[in-house]
C-alpha cells in the first residue's frame, strides 16, 4: 500500500468508500488510535458502525486483517457489506466450506490478494490456520464480540481464550476489539487475556433513550403467563421474546400461533439449518414474534424490531443490556419490559451451578494429562475419561487459569511439568468458589434492578461505568413519579456522606478482601470484589463499623 494512501484524509476515505457524510460517536478517535499503533478496545452501542472501524483501518494500514467474528452467519454477512463496497477482497474459513475454497482463500491471503480473512477461534483448532497466518503476516488482528472473551462476560466462550496467543504467534500485529457492551471488569479481563500492549480503551454512550425500560411483577406464574400474552397480542410487532429454556420457548410459540400470532422458536437445540432458515424468515418480517433463549441474537442487526420482552429474569445486567439493544435500531421508539416473578431467580441459580467440577474431577483429568507425552486434543482427552464436555471444558479453563495446564494456540492441553498439583486442586476448587459468588453476585444485581423504586435508565448506565444522574422518563419508575422526591433526597443524603470512597477507589474488606468502587445509589455503595463478586453495603454503616479501608494505589 502506498505512502499516498496512508496520508489520505479519513474524512475523504469515509465519505467516497463509505458513504459517511459524518463520523458517528468514537469511530474517528477509534480509528485514529489503531493507525497510531495502539491496540484499542473500543465499546460502542451495537448499530453505532463498529465495523466501518475495522474496514476504514484495514483500508488504511498496509497488510492483511484477520477478523474473529464467532457466528458463520455473521461471518457472512460481514465479507457480503466489504464486498459491496471497494475496499478490497473478503473471505472466510469455516466449517460450512470444502477444501478447495479454504486452499484458495489462503492462498489469496498469502499472494497479497485477499484483505480480509474472516475466522471463527474454533478454526485455530487446525495447526494449518495458524501456520499460513504465520506466512501471510496480518498487520491488524481485529476480534469482533470481544466480550466471549471474559468468564465476567454474557457470552463467555473458552474458544477465545487463547487468542492472545495466537496474536504472540502471529509477532503480535495491532489489535482492536470489538463489543457492544462490557463493564468495567470486562474490560480489563479482555486487555489481560489479549495481551495488549499500550491499550487504548474507547467508550461511547450506552444510553438507548427511545428503549422504554419497564418492569412487570408478578408472585403468581399463571398470573404473569397470562399479562405475558396479552401483552404481546396489544403490542406494536415485530419483536423478540427472551425465555430461560427450549421447553419455554416452544410452548409459549404454540400458544401464540394459537392467538393467530405468527411465531417460532429459536434455541440451541435445533438443528443448524432450522435455525438459519428461522432467523433468514424473522429478519424478512415473515414472523412477527420470535421466542428465543440467549442463542439468538449475536450479530443481528434488524432495525424495526419494536419489543425486546423478558419472559424470565436474565442472569445479569450484562446479558439484558445486550439483549434489550436489540429493540429500535432504527432510533425509532421501542419497548422492553422484563416480566418478573422473584421464583425465576430459583432456576438461574440452578443454571449458575451446572458445570461444576469437584476434586475427583479435577484428579482425573490432572491424572490423564500426566499420561501424555505429547499435548492432547480436549476431544481426544475426554474420550479417556468418564466426564461430560462442559465439565472437561470448566475444568480445564479452572487449571489453565490455576497455572496448571497450558494451552497451545491450536487448542491442544497439556500439563506443564514442576505443578504442586495438590495445591493446584485446592486453587482450582477455590477459584470455582469465587466464581460462584461472583455469578450470584451479578444475578443479584439483576435482581436489583427488578426491584429498584429509582431510575432504572441510571441503575443500568452506572452498571456500565458511565454517569447519569437521572430521572429519564423513559422508565416505568420515572414516568410514575416514583423517584422523583427520592432522587433529591437520595442526592442529599450521599452529598451528606460526601462519598467517602470514591468511585472507582480501591478498598479493602476485612472478609471479602479486595474490590474496586463501582457507585453510589442513594444511601448504600456498590463495590466489585475479586472474590465475592458485586456487594451493596450502606454507606453510614460502612463508617461507622470501619467495615472498608482505602487501599492506596
Amino acid at each position: 500500500m502506498s505512502k499516498s494512501r496512508l496520508k489520505t484524509n479519513l474524512e475523504q476515505i469515509a465519505k467516497t468508500r463509505f458513504g459517511y457524510t459524518e463520523w458517528r460517536p468514537g469511530q474517528k478517535e477509534a480509528i485514529q488510535s489503531v493507525l497510531k499503533g495502539h491496540d484499542t478496545l473500543a465499546i460502542m452501542p451495537t448499530g453505532s458502525g463498529k465495523s466501518a472501524i475495522y474496514q476504514i483501518a484495514a483500508f488504511v494500514i498496509p497488510g492483511a486483517t484477520v477478523v474473529i467474528s464467532p457466528l458463520i452467519a455473521l461471518q457472512r454477512d460481514q465479507v457480503n457489506a466489504i464486498l459491496n463496497q471497494d475496499i478490497g477482497d473478503a473471505a472466510v474459513i469455516n466449517s460450512a466450506i470444502d477444501s478447495s475454497e479454504r486452499e484458495d482463500a489462503f492462498e489469496q491471503l498469502e499472494d497479497g490478494d485477499l484483505e480480509f480473512i474472516f475466522l471463527a477461534p474454533e478454526q485455530f483448532n487446525q495447526a494449518e490456520t495458524l501456520e499460513r497466518l504465520q506466512a501471510a503476516k496480518p498487520s491488524l488482528f481485529v476480534i469482533d464480540e470481544a466480550h466471549c472473551i471474559s468468564a465476567w462476560g454474557h457470552d463467555f466462550r473458552p474458544d477465545y481464550l487463547r487468542l492472545g496467543q495466537i496474536i504472540d504467534a502471529l509477532d503480535h500485529p495491532r489489535i482492536l476489539a470489538l463489543t457492544a457492551t462490557a463493564a468495567p471488569p470486562v474490560r480489563s479481563e479482555i486487555i489481560e487475556r489479549l495481551n495488549m500492549r499500550n491499550a487504548n480503551v474507547i467508550v461511547q454512550g450506552f444510553d438507548r433513550p427511545n428503549i422504554e425500560l419497564v418492569v412487570e411483577r408478578f408472585d403468581d406464574e399463571g398470573e404473569k403467563q397470562t399479562y405475558l400474552v396479552n401483552q404481546i397480542l396489544k403490542v406494536k410487532k415485530p419483536g423478540i421474546v427472551y425465555v430461560a429454556t427450549r421447553k419455554r420457548a416452544e410452548e409459549l410459540t404454540k400458544q401464540l400461533q394459537e392467538h393467530g400470532i405468527k411465531s417460532e422458536y429459536y434455541h440451541a437445540g435445533m438443528k443448524a439449518s432450522d435455525r438459519q432458515e428461522t432467523e433468514i424468515a424473522f429478519m424478512d418480517d415473515q414472523i412477527e414474534v420470535l421466542v428465543a433463549t440467549t442463542a439468538f441474537g449475536m450479530g443481528v442487526d434488524k432495525p424495526n424490531i419494536r419489543f425486546v420482552f423478558h419472559a424470565d429474569i436474565s442472569d445479569s445486567i450484562d446479558s439484558y443490556y445486550q439483549e434489550i439493544g436489540r429493540a429500535g435500531r432504527d432510533h425509532e421508539l421501542s419497548r422492553a419490559i422484563l416480566f418478573y416473578n422473584p421464583e425465576d431467580l430459583n432456576l438461574r441459580r440452578f443454571f449458575s451451578s451446572s458445570g461444576q467440577v469437584n476434586l475427583a474431577d479435577i484428579n482425573q483429568v490432572v491424572e490423564a494429562l500426566q499420561l501424555q507425552i505429547d499435548p492432547i486434543a480436549p476431544k481426544d482427552l475426554q474420550s479417556q475419561l468418564d466426564l461430560s464436555k462442559t465439565k472437561l471444558k470448566s475444568a480445564l479453563n479452572y487449571l489453565t487459569d490455576a497455572g496448571a495446564v497450558e494451552n497451545t494456540p491450536t487448542g491442544e492441553v497439556k500439563l506443564r511439568p514442576k505443578a504442586d498439583l495438590d495445591a493446584v486442586a485446592e486453587a482450582v476448587l477455590e477459584t470455582q468458589e469465587q466464581r460462584r459468588q461472583v455469578e450470584r453476585s451479578r444475578l443479584d444485581m439483576m435482581r436489583n434492578y427488578a426491584e429498584i423504586r429509582s431510575c432504572r435508565r441510571q441503575y443500568l448506565l452506572n452498571y456500565f461505568g458511565e454517569k447519569f444522574a437521572g430521572p429519564c422518563t423513559t422508565c416505568d419508575n420515572c414516568k410514575a413519579s416514583i423517584t422523583q422526591d427520592d432522587a433529591k433526597t437520595q442526592e442529599t443524603e450521599t452529598t451528606q456522606h460526601q462519598q467517602p470512597y470514591p468511585v472507582d477507589s480501591r478498598v479493602k474488606h476485612k472478609s471479602w478482601g479486595e474490590g474496586t468502587v463501582m457507585r453510589y445509589e442513594g444511601e448504600t455503595i456498590v463495590v466489585l470484589f475479586e472474590q465475592v463478586g458485586y456487594k451493596t453495603l450502606d454507606v453510614r454503616t460502612a463508617i461507622l463499623r470501619q467495615l472498608l479501608q482505602r487501599v492506596k494505589p
